[in-house]
């Protein structure tokens, strides 16, 4: 009788929020990968039969990616992956290099020993940390991603000044999506991300202002870089 009402309740429907996640987990996934390309369309008919889901679960999965700033809802038309917008990533980029670059030589003057030990330890943690999404080879896996940004708040939070670490965050934060899809549509093959770090963290430990504000601004500058020149070349191709 154990057997048969597990196999029963494997019968019954999923909760709707249990569709819900599952649909959004999945729809981030293809374009936090590239595979649903930044501007395309999304046809809901499709997404429904793909995804094995119900219109209603996947209007709310959609909507919930809106928030998330993946994804654009267009009145009358539905909804279309997030575009990416060259000029607005080349202003993004020049407001960061300006920013972060001011905040790291503020942390290179003021950090304190403690701070020292948790860069060190937020860099130990990224340095072990597999880059790419074991299931996906085209997506950054979501513990390097975390590791990542922790290694480069670690990095701002030697900076004294409480607004300008959080206008660093800001535009650390909106240059997201961007950073996720530098890889599936950059195709930086002859990057050594974990070199730029390396690097990064030497310089600040060595107390180096300006080679660790020039290393910062080379390590922003050729994310959009790869990101800008990729996706241009890919379109040209279509």
């Amino acid at each position: 009788m154990i057997w048969l009402a597990c196999a029963l309740l494997d019968a019954m429907p999923q909760p709707l929020s249990t569709n819900v996640d599952r649909v959004l987990a999945e729809i981030r996934s293809d374009i936090l990968a590239g595979r649903s390309r930044p501007g395309t369309r999304l046809r809901l008919t499709g997404l429904t039969q793909r995804h094995a889901c119900s219109m209603g679960v996947l209007r709310e999965a959609l909507s919930r990616l809106v928030s998330q700033g993946l994804v654009e809802a267009e009145p009358q038309h539905g909804f279309r992956v997030m575009s990416i917008s060259p000029s607005d990533l080349c202003d993004l980029t020049g407001a960061r290099k300006a920013i972060e670059t001011l905040v790291v030589r503020e942390a290179v003057a003021h950090g304190s020993l403690a701070w020292e030990g948790e860069l060190l330890a937020a860099h130990h943690a990224l340095s072990r940390t597999a880059q790419m999404a074991a299931d996906d080879p085209d997506r950054l896996s979501e513990d390097w991603t975390k590791a990542h940004a922790a290694f480069h708040n670690a990095l701002l939070d030697g900076c004294p000044n409480p607004r300008l670490r959080a206008i660093a965050r800001s535009l650390r934060d909106s240059a997201e999506l961007y950073r996720q899809w530098s890889v599936p549509l950059g195709h930086g093959e002859d990057r050594d991300i974990g070199r730029e770090h390396e690097a990064l963290l030497q310089a600040v430990l060595d107390r180096d202002a300006d080679m660790a504000a020039t290393i910062l601004a080379s390590h922003i500058q050729r994310t959009t870089h790869d990101l800008v020149t990729g996706y241009e070349t890919s379109e040209t191709r279509q």
